[in-house]
């Protein structure tokens, strides 16, 4: 009796829930394949806009106001029934519209970041492409053996932590550090790397140079071993010279790949923050802080001024755009 009981629920709750699916199947609308696919990327788009477009706007927006506080209540609603959610006020602001921007013409600590950070970078960046270049046409050398440990024995310091390898610098150049006793054992006077503008830029330099000129020497090694060897033979057939070969041949198949690493190694060095921060400090007399790092400090350093940092990194991204554009447009093919 009890077995036949319990078959008797399991059986009216087995109907109950095909009932259930079943009515729940006919008010579900049907989709399309385009629709399911749709469906299917949605999460990307979410978080996408969540985490990125979000920002993005908001910086645009938040560059218009001054930042008075952290927000209070709710800034607005939805009640869809059985969905209700409410979006916080992020911050007490004021309208100011253009202000933040006006400001910048006469801020001078922006145009000496702007200063400092293009300055390395006309140092910098010529230096590492350079260095790389000449490394990858060294390991692409058919004489040379071990290519392997050279290869990653020259990219291995892009695997350095930031905060890590600047530390490194910053006791190797100090006034008592390895780089001057280097100088005093071979009669050279100790040189303040960290007190003049004009040596606390060239360590800036020399640390992003020597971080990420394996980086870029990977990359045109690549671009290297795709040339046909064919052109080298045809070149070496009309009588071409080495030079001649690299102007002629290496140099134009390399252009593409050539452009790709100057763009990249714009941005990067546009993006200074670390090792400044950590080397110098930004120092001495504000010699190099770079444009990154003026950001972070008016929006997190002292009393927050989120407001004209929204408006500097607005202004920032706007000319590093310009530039790459200009790079693509005056490198790339006609």
């Amino acid at each position: 009796m009890s077995t036949k009981h319990t078959s008797d629920g399991y059986h009216r709750l087995w109907d109950r829930f095909r009932s259930f699916r079943r009515e729940l199947t006919e008010r579900t609308p049907s989709l399309t394949r385009s629709q399911v696919a749709y469906l299917l990327i949605s999460p990307f788009f979410v978080l996408f806009g969540l985490f990125l477009l979000f920002p993005i706007v908001y910086t645009i927006y938040l560059s218009f106001f001054e930042y008075q506080g952290v927000g209070d209540g709710r800034l607005f609603y939805v009640d869809l029934g059985p969905i209700f959610f409410e979006v916080p006020r992020i911050a007490e602001l004021q309208f100011v519209g253009f202000g933040n921007y006006t400001s910048m013409l006469a801020d001078g600590l922006f145009w000496q970041s702007m200063f400092n950070t293009t300055y390395i970078l006309a140092i910098q960046v010529p230096i590492m492409i350079g260095l790389a270049l000449a490394l990858a046409l060294a390991l692409n050398a058919g004489f040379v053996r071990f290519k392997g440990v050279f290869r990653t024995a020259i990219a291995l310091p892009v695997s350095a932590n930031i905060v890590a390898y600047s530390t490194i610098f910053l006791i190797l150049f100090n006034e008592t550090g390895f780089i001057n006793y280097l100088l005093s054992v071979v009669g050279v006077q100790p040189i303040e790397w960290m007190r003049s503008e004009f040596w606390a830029r060239k360590t800036i330099v020399g640390a992003v140079t020597w971080r990420w000129t394996g980086y870029n020497m990977i990359i045109l090694l690549a671009g290297l071993q795709t040339i046909p060897q064919q052109l080298y033979e045809a070149a070496e057939i009309d009588g071409a010279s080495r030079w001649e070969k690299f102007r002629y041949v290496t140099l134009p198949q390399l252009k593409p790949v050539l452009l790709f690493v100057v763009v990249l190694s714009t941005i990067g060095t546009f993006k200074l923050f670390a090792e400044p921060y950590v080397i110098t400090g930004g120092g001495p007399t504000n010699a190099t802080i770079t444009i990154v790092q003026y950001i972070y400090e008016e929006a997190f350093v002292g009393s927050p001024n989120l407001g004209y940092a929204s408006a500097l990194t607005v202004v920032f991204v706007a000319i590093v755009s310009v530039i790459s554009i200009v790079q693509i447009k005056i490198g790339g093919d006609d």
